[in-house]
């Protein structure tokens, strides 16, 4: 199988990177931390290359681009360490579309291509931890349309989006459906807060919000697992892009740095850790390539191909980032060091979306009794 990348997607590479380079770098990051988490101008830069229509169809002003270009921009930004709900906005939130009615999708999609509104996800509820639907969002009828009452929880920069993807169950039943709610509702009410990662996210309460129905009930289950893989496959190619910086810097300042006469890159010990480093790099580079390419197949097998991923991922994140913060010694966890903030983001990929252990449990559920080596 051919996993070289097209001139054309090598092309988008090299201008992400050199976007990445030339507006956000460490200080650049430190500063919008300090400032809450969110940096409108470099969603805009990113709207400005086009970034966020990039899978958003062409038909509706997007670039109709696949998941491949998706996996080469999620890396760079990953690199660069540019906190913006991209993964949210920009990947999970146009699939959430994709049965909307057209009048909706007219209103919003292009809009969400040019990076005038940020659409996000407010699928997560307190206590539900990893479950596909909630148990306290509820969406009752009001004439033609619905009305909802709950909270979101961990809504990525839930206080500067323009409008909100939320599930909740229809009344009384068992049935969920997705709504469309604008954040400018009288009855939103949205608590912004920074995270540990440099980021942020709010809890936003839906107060009797008037809703629009974007997905039937009999469509939810499946579009909310392909959000989710889709996510996962997203995050995954960030985490080999932060991972590939974190094990630069670490090479970097190992050749640098020297202890009884020589640069700690010559002692064999170290070397070996190193070296471990970079096979789990190369593990998570192999299960991202996996599970983007598993993202056109069906229900089942891209299922398993995400947790798979996820579990690598997981395991690839916690080795890589714990090596190079003890390989930079005290300074690796102070502030001024880069490597302590690609550390953070590694910690929170790795809970995003379920962590390991929750992964770990669908893969095994999935195992066959058998290895089924003989077909």
């Amino acid at each position: 199988m051919d996993f070289e990348l097209s001139e054309e997607q090598q092309a988008l590479r090299e201008a992400v990177r050199r976007w990445a380079e030339r507006a956000h770098g460490a200080e650049q990051h430190r500063r919008i931390a300090r400032e809450g988490g969110f940096s409108p101008a470099t969603w805009q830069g990113l709207a400005g290359m086009g970034l966020t229509a990039l899978v958003i169809p062409t038909s509706e002003e997007g670039m109709g681009l696949g998941a491949v270009e998706a996996m080469v921009v999620m890396e760079e930004l990953g690199r660069a360490m540019v906190r913006v709900p991209f993964l949210e906005a920009a990947l999970m939130a146009p699939l959430a579309f994709a049965q909307a009615p057209a009048q909706v999708r007219a209103e919003w999609m292009p809009r969400m291509a040019a990076g005038a509104a940020m659409v996000v996800p407010a699928l997560q509820e307190r206590g539900v931890r990893h479950a596909l639907h909630p148990t306290r969002m509820r969406a009752t009828r009001s004439g033609k349309g619905w009305r909802l009452h709950g909270i979101s929880s961990q809504v990525p920069c839930g206080d500067h989006a323009d409008a909100f993807v939320v599930i909740a169950r229809l009344g009384e039943s068992n049935d969920a459906g997705l709504f469309l709610i604008e954040r400018t509702h009288a009855g939103v009410r949205a608590h912004g807060y920074p995270t540990q990662d440099g980021g942020r996210a709010a809890e936003v309460a839906f107060e009797d919000c008037i809703a629009t129905a974007i997905c039937p009930p009999s469509s939810t289950d499946a579009l909310l697992a392909q959000m989710r893989d889709t996510g996962i496959a997203a995050i995954a190619a960030e985490a080999v892009g932060a991972m590939e910086a974190l094990f630069a810097m670490t090479v970097a300042h190992l050749d640098l740095r020297r202890q009884f006469g020589a640069p700690l890159s010559s002692f064999q010990a170290l070397r070996h850790r190193i070296a471990d480093c970079h096979v789990q790099l190369e593990l998570a580079r192999s299960m991202s390539c996996y599970a983007t390419l598993c993202l056109d197949s069906s229900g089942e097998r891209r299922r398993i191909a995400a947790a798979r991923t996820k579990v690598q991922l997981g395991h690839s994140m916690r080795f890589v980032g714990q090596q190079c913060i003890q390989l930079h010694g005290g300074i690796g966890v102070t502030d001024e060091c880069a490597a302590s903030h690609y550390f953070k983001r590694l910690t929170c990929l790795e809970l995003m979306l379920g962590d390991t252990l929750h992964h770990l449990g669908r893969v095994a559920d999935a195992m066959n009794d058998s290895a089924d080596v003989l077909g």
